[in-house]
């Protein structure tokens, strides 16, 4: 709907004109979420009449937008801000793989929701996010007001709009901190975590006032432009989702409010936004349009409001701060649990560091994907010297235990489902407890308990219980026994480690440890005295020591990166020796690397190799290779074309190069050739390409909600078989 003067605003304005006076104009921005993108046309056309705005103030995405005008930002210069930011990984507090934490890449993006856990009672989260990295931005954005507490002293005086959580009623908020101020009025319920401020609780300013033209009329305006994002309520066909009905229980009141303050501006715009919804932040390019286009239709209005403003400020714009500052100090506000070499640690950061505030930010990703803190802001502080501090504040997040769930499917270990519980601080600040139940067609659990030192070395304990049936050639492993094609096993793996470890950057693990691992497998495939044949029923200790590495920008679908995982074992000793076990060694490793083309094909090798130093006193302790699982354990190695464990001896060689084309959004083609050696020794020959072995597959993976739904076609022209393979979810 189009709206221009009312009468009451004609009336003013002739008199403004006979007396001379200059006409103090408002700007009054409602909420709207993704919707609230189209007052940036409104601002850019602003701009071009050269108009001065004396006040502005908004609510939600309005106070969003107006705040960065009211500091000096151009709507120009906002546009591109909305442009190049990623609001769905913003509002999902989405952070880059490089920042998780080395434990989590290894034990942990397995689930596909997690619930917290309150006096033994399984809770639901506050929100989706808790919205620190919508604070992040806000920080960076509004750096050169982190000094100014009172609003009204911005370039253009600003007021923004929250909600009291406990009472429902409207909170004003003029003074503070400019950031705390916008993520508290944009705090959308359900998306957003509450912000507390002082002593309140704040959500969304849509909640108890969406337009707050009566605030503005008491600024002491002449003129108010208000620019009205709001929809209408739906008809019951279209609540259809949680985000529509919530939004249509928030939306009764504002609508109901709007009609009367419609009649209380001067200048009213109301883009035609209707077939858009508050979370449509993927369709920013359309909204943007929509607010050029309504913007066009007053520009004659603006202008003429423009005229009768004989004397304006000069408007100062600014932009984000690019430059670096080196801090000659680190202060640490709201340590309770943690430490101070924890957190520094965590945002790999020290004294001297000549940092810009982007790089903070990403400091700050660091920090914030230990799951740790609730909120996490800073200030920069010059001293009397000239020289420069940062100060951290931060809100630690109470250790609740948390309960996260995950299903798959594959065929060695079929139906499975996750139930993983985790919890920090159970004996000191630094540590975390995880226990993965994994019920289904094969019972398995996975235990670990790991002390987080920082910059220190850090000490754990691991445990894990494995159980499979599977067919396997388990090669020679019966000599004396007549000649089967394959046997059936029973396989039960129990291994319990001790270590120490240490990371670098997040990126690199080293690590040492002591392990028992209690191994009982059988076969009723051949039967001694009736009873199944034991293959091994035996206890080890050995010790063992690792390098790790880990880049990859994502566990599924990588696109960059790079990968290694070097380990060596030595088997000390067996609980049943019988005269004929001898000590023997073994080393076993993973390098990777992933790179993109034309962002839609990626180019993914994995090179693996194992070497047996000794004589073990049986085969089960040979490598073997087969299948298309990323769970095998201890000796076990997946390759294209051949079943399960097929292939097997001492040392092996092993390349795959697998081509995976985006051709929709999480829809995958790919094609895998993987190629391998086998022999008691594989480099005695100098020929190492004797006897490959190699197999390949063709096919389509989805990246689901609850993780890969992967289908391919797999085939050998060494055994002249093919097979089709299925998985569905995160591997565990």
């Amino acid at each position: 709907m189009k709206k221009y003067f009312l009468l009451p605003f004609l009336a003013t304005s002739m008199l403004f004109f006979a007396q001379q006076k200059q006409p103090k104009v408002g700007l009054v921005l409602s909420g709207g979420g993704a919707k609230g993108f189209a007052h940036i046309g409104v601002l850019k056309e602003i701009d071009k009449a050269g108009l001065q705005i004396d006040y502005i103030g908004g609510t939600s995405i309005g106070a969003i937008v107006g705040g960065l005008y009211a500091v000096g930002y151009s709507g120009e210069q906002i546009e591109k801000i909305i442009l190049e930011t990623d609001f769905v990984a913003l509002l999902r507090d989405k952070l880059p793989r490089s920042t998780t934490p080395f434990f989590e890449k290894e034990y942990g993006e397995k689930a596909l929701i997690s619930f917290p856990v309150t006096k033994r009672k399984i809770g639901l989260p506050k929100a989706v996010s808790k919205g620190q990295n919508m604070l992040n931005m806000l920080l960076e954005l509004f750096s050169e007001t982190e000094n100014i507490s009172d609003f009204s002293t911005f370039q253009i005086p600003f007021f923004s709009i929250a909600t009291d959580v406990e009472t429902g009623g409207q909170v004003l908020l003029e003074k503070g901190s400019l950031p705390i101020a916008l993520r508290a009025s944009g705090s959308f319920p359900t998306l957003l975590n509450p912000v507390q401020i002082g002593d309140k609780l704040l959500i969304d300013g849509g909640v108890a006032n969406n337009f707050p033209v009566d605030v503005m009329r008491e600024k002491g305006v002449d003129v108010i432009i208000g620019v009205d994002v709001q929809g209408r309520l739906y008809e019951k066909e279209k609540l259809t989702s949680v985000v529509a009905i919530l939004n249509q229980i928030v939306s009764y009141k504002m609508y109901n409010q709007r009609e009367l303050d419609k009649n209380k501006i001067e200048v009213y715009i109301h883009p035609d936004i209707s077939k858009y919804n508050v979370v449509d932040f993927d369709k920013k390019i359309e909204i943007l349009k929509e607010g050029d286009k309504i913007a066009g239709e007053y520009s004659a209005i603006l202008k003429e409001i423009a005229l009768k403003q004989t004397r304006k400020k000069k408007r100062i714009e600014t932009d984000k701060n690019i430059q670096k500052v080196t801090l000659s100090k680190i202060t640490i506000n709201g340590i309770k649990n943690y430490s101070r070499s924890y957190v520094l640690g965590k945002l790999n950061l020290i004294q001297g560091d000549r940092v810009s505030r982007n790089d903070i930010t990403k400091r700050i990703y660091l920090l914030s994907a230990t799951k740790n803190y609730e909120q996490i802001t800073y200030q920069l502080k010059e001293t009397p010297a000239g020289k420069t501090e940062i100060i951290f504040s931060l809100v630690e997040l109470s250790k609740k235990p948390t309960l996260e769930i995950g299903v798959h499917y594959d065929a060695l270990y079929e139906s499975s489902v996750l139930a993983r519980y985790m919890q920090g601080g159970v004996f000191t600040n630094n540590d975390v407890f995880s226990f993965d139940a994994i019920l289904g067609d094969k019972l398995r659990y996975n235990l670990n308990y790991f002390v987080d030192n920082g910059f220190y070395f850090s000490y754990g304990f691991r445990s894990r219980y494995n159980r499979f049936r599977a067919n396997t050639t388990f090669n020679n492993i019966l000599p004396n026994s007549p000649i089967v094609n394959s046997l059936n096993i029973k396989y039960i793996d129990f291994t319990n480690q001790v270590f120490v470890q240490t990371t670098f950057d997040r990126k690199f693990a080293l690590g040492v440890g002591l392990e028992h691992k209690k191994l009982n497998i059988s076969t009723e495939t051949i039967l001694e005295n009736d009873a199944p044949t034991v293959l091994d029923d035996n206890g080890y200790l050995n010790a063992f020591g690792y390098l790790k590495l880990d880049t990859y920008d994502q566990k599924y679908f990588v696109k960059k990166g790079y990968f290694a995982d070097l380990g060596f074992k030595w088997y000390l000793s067996s609980s049943k020796n019988n005269g004929n076990f001898q000590d023997f060694a073994q080393a076993k490793g993973t390098l990777g690397f992933a790179t993109t083309f034309f962002e839609k094909i990626t180019f993914q090798n994995t090179n693996e190799a194992g070497f047996t130093l000794g004589n073990p006193s049986s085969n089960i302790f040979d490598f073997y290779l087969g299948g298309y699982n990323q769970n095998y354990i201890n000796t076990f190695v997946s390759m294209y074309g051949f079943e399960f464990s097929e292939l097997g001896n001492q040392s092996f060689l092993k390349s795959e190069f697998a081509f995976r084309y985006q051709f929709l959004e999480k829809n995958y083609f790919s094609f895998i050739a993987n190629y391998a050696r086998l022999e008691d020794n594989v480099l005695k020959d100098a020929n190492l390409f004797k006897d490959i072995k190699s197999g390949y597959a063709l096919g389509y993976s989805f990246d689901s909600f609850v993780g890969p739904l992967e289908l391919k076609f797999s085939w050998s022209p060494d055994t002249k078989t093919s097979a089709i393979l299925f998985n569905l979810g995160y591997w565990f």
